[in-house]
């Protein structure tokens, strides 16, 4: 049986979901501080509470999941979280994953620049998940405006033949929006997942979609209080149908483990100092600035190592970079892992750090702490609902001098290694059953009327 929270109440701040996740070394809950708050004080605010629901007892609900990002053999940590909350989700509903992928020609000036970009394969697959893949043509810029209706073209007859009741689409546009184009062509609900990126949007048409589909979703799932703000007072978004639906961290692979075991299986000398960095390579996350504040730590610290963990167009760059430096020895690029693999290197570290340039709510720093690492990381987004003065340090973008110092504040920290580990309680079956009540809500709306 699952019991779910959909019922809206007032309450002083925690974070959302089922009971806090969030326990402090005190053992008190922390309360952190929204951003856009006068002081950044604790601020009452609203939050999704508990109405039982039990699932067992309504009928079993198909859901069409519509999102470009997932896994790729060329970036394993794409879109790894919207994986794990669909695997879940897969438990309480029947769901297909819907998987469009813009198709650019192949010449190499006519490609995005952004990201990794890899042609679709007509066998893509994912263990435990029922995914179809298509591909549409596209061109950077010039079809940007129309990215999300061609798409739709594609969508729509795909999604009519699996005969869902209700349309999810993670990445606001243009994939959110083909996947409403898709539900209001067949006359059903559709909840729009936004993560970050996808509405830290520029001026121009990507805005203009943006606030569009925002506006026209019958619900809104964000994933961090910063993030329920930012949507309602940049795109207009009707406040009551925000939710808060935090990422959870799979509790079986991320989890405190031996430092030294985990160094001997990495061929990491015991006695090293290790910064790890987990994500994509590209200039947001602020590599250039870990990168050049390494690089003035290891002129004091000889045992200092870095690991950077994952890949992107950023590569070549940092490559060049750390040779210029003279630090390519004492950095290891073991390129995009497998999540069993990135806990390893987590155990294997002293700090964790993620200084990217603004953030939704940035799960390889719930991982991070899940290992029981401290984690130094950029005050943007949602990140400021994960750490504390316990589990981490937090710090302004785009500045080298604050990033030092806060690893080598990090470094020097004698820390609690079991008592930030235990500060994280969240399962991506929690993140499903939360997912699956913002749905339930809306059907039974519908079936009212």
């Amino acid at each position: 049986m699952v019991v779910i929270d959909i019922s809206v109440q007032i309450t002083n701040y925690c974070p959302p979901g089922l009971g806090s996740p969030f326990m402090p070394q005190s053992g008190r809950p922390y309360l952190p501080r929204p951003v856009g708050y006068p002081g950044h004080s604790i601020a009452s605010v609203l939050t999704l509470r508990a109405q039982p629901l039990v699932f067992n007892a309504m009928p079993r609900r198909r859901i069409a999941l519509v999102t470009p990002i997932l896994p790729m053999p060329y970036d394993q940590t794409r879109g790894r979280f919207i994986y794990e909350t669909a695997k879940s989700l897969s438990k309480l509903a029947d769901v297909k994953v819907f998987l469009p992928q813009a198709r650019y020609p192949k010449l190499s000036m006519l490609r995005p620049r952004t990201y990794v970009y890899g042609d679709l394969s007509e066998n893509y697959s994912l263990p435990d998940l029922d995914v179809d893949a298509f591909s549409y043509t596209a061109l950077p810029v010039v079809s940007r405006g129309l990215n999300g209706v061609v798409s739709s073209r594609q969508l729509t007859p795909r999604i009519r033949a699996f005969k869902p009741d209700i349309v999810i689409g993670y990445w606001v546009y243009p994939d959110g929006h083909a996947a409403l184009r898709s539900a209001r062509a067949l006359g059903i609900p559709c909840v729009i997942g936004a993560l970050g990126s996808d509405i830290h949007v520029r001026q121009g048409i990507n805005t203009v979609m943006t606030r569009h589909t925002l506006k026209q979703a019958d619900s809104v799932v964000v994933v961090s209080d910063a993030m329920r703000h930012y949507t309602a007072d940049k795109y207009g978004t009707q406040a009551d149908k925000i939710h808060v639906i935090v990422n959870g961290f799979n509790t079986e692979v991320f989890q405190l483990r031996d430092r030294q075991t985990a160094r001997l299986a990495l061929n990491i000398p015991d006695d090293s100092e290790v910064i790890a960095y987990v994500g994509r390579f590209i200039e947001a996350k602020g590599l250039i600035e870990l990168v050049t504040s390494f690089g003035e730590m290891c002129r004091t610290r000889p045992k200092l190592r870095l690991a950077l963990i994952g890949s992107g167009v950023l590569e070549d760059r940092l490559k060049a970079l750390l040779s210029e430096k003279q630090l390519l020895d004492k950095v290891f690029l073991p390129g995009g892992l497998q999540p069993t693999q990135v806990a390893q290197w987590l155990a294997a570290s002293d700090v964790l750090t993620l200084p990217s340039w603004s953030e939704g709510y940035p799960n390889v720093v719930v991982e991070g702490v899940a290992c029981g690492r401290p984690v130094v990381a950029t005050d943007v987004g949602g990140t400021r609902e994960i750490l504390h003065e316990g589990n981490g340090i937090l710090i302004p973008p785009k500045n080298v001098e604050a990033l030092t110092r806060a690893l080598t504040q990090a470094l020097d920290t004698n820390w609690d290694h079991q008592a930030i580990a235990n500060g994280i309680r969240r399962s991506w079956d929690d993140v499903a059953s939360e997912t699956l009540g913002v749905c339930e809500k809306l059907l039974q709306k519908a079936e009212r009327k």
